[in-house]
């Protein structure tokens, strides 16, 4: 798998969250893909219950707006360092950032993540 493949699996991913697409979000992922969102939480199965995730995206935001900073690719996985900067319903900005490993399938599908980031700081800053 090249390199240009994987980031472009990437960037749908991004991009479909951007945009709060939970149909092209979740088609991104194979049908048994697994995530880890954030890693040490129970992991979820995304054709079980991710388009839950972007429908709780949606509920909250007005805009989300995600930046890949770097994307190193090893193999069939991948690193990305991301920020992702927010306006809430309720007029809240947002910056949180973190780091997700993506494993990429051999038919260009996401088969796990596992993202490393801290949602109560989100939510500190969605609260004060």
């Amino acid at each position: 798998m090249s390199h240009e493949a994987i980031e472009t699996v990437i960037d749908a991913y991004f991009i479909n969250i951007a945009a709060m697409n939970a149909d092209g979000w979740v088609e991104n992922f194979a049908e048994d893909a697994v995530s880890y969102d954030p890693v040490n939480e129970p992991p979820t199965k995304i054709h079980e219950g991710f388009r839950q995730f972007i429908g709780q995206l949606q509920a909250v935001f007005e805009k989300l707006e995600p930046t890949t900073e770097h994307i190193f690719v090893a193999g069939n996985e991948a690193a990305v360092k991301w920020t992702m900067r927010g306006l809430s319903k309720s007029g809240k900005s947002v910056t949180f950032e973190g780091i997700t490993i993506f494993e990429i399938n051999a038919v260009n599908k996401i088969q796990t993540t596992r993202a490393y980031w801290n949602p109560a700081q989100m939510v500190a800053q969605l609260r004060s």
